[in-house]
């Protein structure tokens, strides 16, 4: 394949069919590479660190991850069908201008995972470089950079590529665990306590639900002849799987090494493994696990930034030069915010993927229900880009449905600054998540099913639309 070729020419514009290739397995490769990783590790290691037991933290982990990977599997499958970008679809609900809501607060995750990621591969990069901390950040930050402006072609290679080496690098470490630690006496201390179980579910589903704001954006080059099920599934079980065997390994760490784990993540697990080549090989892991998850991240935070702006300007395709602009402010931004919080990761990480929940598991809960019970896979696909069109520019109703699921929650949440009044009385527990899904998805389907843009309802006249502009432009 020549060079010309790796470089992507499409952002937020339909993928059109002769471009589309690959098969659904590929889901599973990339989400399988995302998720095996130090920060998946660090995540499984809090439901430990925050009070929880071995066992009932395990089950937990895999109940979050498998619901909350449910929602993101189920938004992966839009890809092959509209061949769109995750965040451009956020427009047949919210309006093409109004959807700048959700978008805003997904760049700022982007930017805060980015950043977080760049904590710990910064210091894995520093090792293997022989630098200090901040070099290291800097170094993986200008990476990650290039190759999400290169674009889908090598984020597909590079989650392969993942997936195996990390795959291997991961077996070996737990063997090397395996070996220090009493697995039975871990098991055997098992004490059901609803609170912390409900916080292992939590963030093993924030972890997940995060990813759902961008999943599509790398399913959208498959062939539209892709079935649905078969995306569903491989992009579930590479997800699940990926991040399940990370956690696991993060909750038997912490439980074992208690203070040593804390102290030093990336130190702890590669000094878990051996020295010499042994440690140099896991700090590549170690960097090649974060570069996956980070040019995800960077690219999701490109694709939704023009979203957010061609809203406004009408604008559909990005030249090089304007794509290498969006994404150096992504990279600065969270490069600057991993260099100023960097000495209080794990203090601040917990809060922060817990109190990003409660954005985007509203969004989520009402582009699922637009999809697929409302819109029934077909939307409009030219009056997702104009403001005058089908979807309008706002659709109140959706912003204050998306409203009413933030303020449901607060009730419910758990935060080191904010503990809402409906927690003492259930023990400690967060439930927000579970909240926030299904309160917003009860009320934008008793609103948008009136709605006259839903299929089957008498579309109003709308200038440049006709009453059968959704036959037309559906896939």
């Amino acid at each position: 394949m020549a060079a010309e070729d790796l470089v992507e020419r499409r952002s937020i514009d339909v993928v059109p069919d002769d471009e589309r290739h690959g098969t659904a397995f590929s889901q599973f490769t990339l989400w399988l590479g995302a998720n095996l990783q130090i920060t998946a590790v660090v995540t499984g290691a809090l439901a430990v660190v925050f009070g929880g037991d071995v066992v009932w933290s395990l089950v937990g982990l895999v109940v979050g991850n498998l619901l909350g990977g449910a929602v993101m599997a189920l938004h992966s499958a839009q890809g092959p069908k509209l061949g769109l970008p995750q965040m451009i679809q956020s427009r047949a609900q919210f309006g093409v201008k109004g959807a700048v809501v959700p978008l805003l607060l997904v760049v700022l995750m982007y930017v805060g995972f980015f950043a977080s990621g760049s904590v710990l591969a910064g210091q894995a990069t520093a090792e293997l470089t022989h630098t200090n901390d901040t070099t290291g950040i800097v170094i993986f930050a200008v990476v990650t950079a290039v190759m999400a402006a290169v674009g889908y072609r090598v984020i597909h290679v590079l989650g392969r590529v993942a997936s195996v080496i990390c795959a291997l690098a991961f077996i070996y470490l737990g063997i090397r665990l395996l070996d220090r630690v009493d697995l039975s006496a871990l098991l055997h201390d098992a004490h059901f306590d609803l609170p912390m179980f409900l916080l292992a579910v939590s963030l093993s589903a924030s972890w997940q639900l995060a990813f759902g704001p961008y999943v599509a954006d790398y399913s959208r080059y498959l062939p539209r002849t892709t079935s649905a099920k078969a995306t569903f599934w491989w992009t579930l079980s590479g997800s699940a799987i990926g991040s399940q065997w990370s956690m696991t390994f993060g909750v038997l760490v912490a439980a074992s090494a208690g203070d040593a784990f804390l102290a030093n993540q990336v130190g702890y697990v590669v000094g878990l493994g051996g020295t010499g080549l042994i440690a140099s090989f896991l700090y590549f892991v170690i960097a090649l696990g974060k570069l996956t998850i980070n040019v995800l991240n960077t690219y999701g935070g490109f694709m939704s930034m023009v979203t957010s702006i061609s809203g406004f300007r009408g604008q559909k395709v990005i030249g090089p030069r304007g794509r290498a602009a969006y994404i150096a402010v992504i990279m600065v931004a969270g490069t600057t915010v991993a260099l100023l919080g960097k000495d209080s990761f794990l203090s601040s990480f917990k809060d922060f993927l817990l109190f990003l929940l409660t954005f985007f598991t509203p969004w989520s809960a009402i582009n699922l229900v637009d999809y697929y019970l409302i819109s029934r896979e077909r939307y409009d696909i030219p009056a997702l880009f104009d403001p005058r069109g089908r979807y309008g520019a706002w659709r109140w109703d959706a912003l204050v449905v998306y409203g009413v699921g933030l303020l449901a929650q607060l009730p419910f949440l758990v935060t080191h600054f904010y503990t809402g009044p409906l927690v003492d009385p259930l023990g400690g527990a967060d439930v927000s998540w579970i909240v926030g899904l299904v309160v917003p998805a009860v009320l934008y389907w008793a609103l948008a099913r009136r709605d006259p843009r839903a299929p089957g309802a008498e579309p109003r006249t709308e200038r440049g639309v006709s009453p059968t502009a959704t036959e037309a432009a559906a896939p």
